[in-house]
């Protein structure tokens, strides 16, 4: 288990780099506990522990788990669901975060575990608990719990222009989510024009069951009472283009107040390996100053669209390759379906989403 405590604290204070194991098997995730002794005693943690200078972080990751707990994760699927930076005062952490799911055979082995090999507390514990926050964990480890919220799948609204053929679009437009929009799902609703905003406050009011992503440029003050109102807006998304402009602009001292002050947390569209460099930047700047951590980012386009048929897309390959450059789950988006979930977990992904047969 880590234990920064035994690590001599140096004048510099050096930054110790940690590999931070979230596992597993469907909703129930195995934590362990810390002595009151260590650093952060009194605690939950996800099992993890010191990245030796000989090993990559996923070799020091499969090598924690199994002196810990015993678990062979060698031939497990081990996806990166980010990389963070704490301070703690008197130390400095750099965790590499990964998501294992078990088979059902290692959790039938592991299920009843309480205590590791190396003496300490064991616990499976229910996600929704979990998320509920019932169990203490480092303050390194809230922003893991934001990430966690994360659905398998993202819809997508259709744009008010899919309507167009309707005597009434907007009405058309808020009966067709209403009806269709799966319960309980995430819903990114892409609101390009005014006359829709009626419209999305009716949806939230007529399906509170939703979880609702907002445009961040236009719409996170509009509905600013609709946040009060306690709809559930679970996060902002913040375009390509307002990302850039942010990174741009930061150099000379001027940063955009309303991408930095948002109430809730941020999920960032990204093309490129510079707009991902952008929301690294965004993520850390965001934790520096206490507000709620971006979650995810939309990596687009994945294959061809039909709304875009002419734009190159990353294919899985490249995809892949820049999802690992990112510092937040990644969402894959642009041609997908629901059946692609899997597909994308195998290549670096947490998430899909879209617009046709998602709703």
């Amino acid at each position: 288990m880590l234990n920064v405590a035994t690590i001599k604290k140096t004048s510099h204070q050096k930054i110790i780099n940690v590999a931070v194991a979230v596992i597993h098997y469907q909703a129930q995730y195995l934590l362990g506990f810390r002595d009151a002794t260590q650093h952060q005693g009194n605690r939950y943690e996800f099992i993890g522990g010191k990245i030796d200078a000989d090993e990559t972080a996923k070799q020091a990751l499969i090598r924690e788990v199994a002196e810990e707990t015993g678990i062979d994760i060698h031939d497990n699927t081990i996806v990166k669901l980010g990389r963070l930076h704490h301070d703690y005062g008197d130390k400095q952490v750099s965790l590499q975060v990964y998501n294992i799911e078990l088979t059902a055979p290692q959790y039938e082995q592991h299920r009843y575990l309480s205590h590791g090999l190396e003496g300490q507390a064991l616990a499976w514990v229910n996600k929704s608990e979990l998320l509920a926050g019932k169990y203490h964990l480092p303050d390194a480890n809230k922003t893991i719990l934001e990430w966690l919220h994360l659905p398998a799948q993202i819809a997508i609204s259709y744009p008010l222009t899919h309507f167009s053929d309707q005597p009434n679009p907007v009405a058309e437009w808020l009966t067709y989510h209403m009806e269709k929009v799966a319960s309980h799902a995430w819903l990114y609703i892409r609101v390009k024009d005014s006359d829709l905003d009626n419209s999305v406050k009716q949806l939230m009011s007529l399906r509170p069951d939703i979880q609702v992503i907002l445009p961040f440029d236009t719409h996170a003050h509009t509905h600013a009472q609709s946040l009060r109102d306690g709809y559930q807006i679970v996060a902002h998304q913040l375009t390509h283009t307002a990302l850039m402009e942010w990174f741009d602009n930061r150099q000379d001292g001027f940063v955009g107040k309303q991408t930095l002050s948002t109430d809730r947390p941020l999920i960032v569209s990204c093309h490129d390996a510079a707009s991902i460099y952008a929301a690294n930047e965004l993520a850390r700047t965001r934790l520096q100053q206490q507000l709620p951590p971006i979650i995810g980012i939309f990596l687009s386009p994945v294959l061809v669209t039909q709304t875009h048929p002419d734009t190159v897309p990353l294919g899985w390959k490249s995809w892949s390759a820049l999802a690992q450059l990112a510092d937040m789950p990644v969402i894959g988006l642009g041609g997908l379906s629901p059946a692609m979930s899997e597909q994308a977990y195998q290549y670096g992904g947490i998430s899909v989403a879209g617009i046709r047969q998602f709703i």
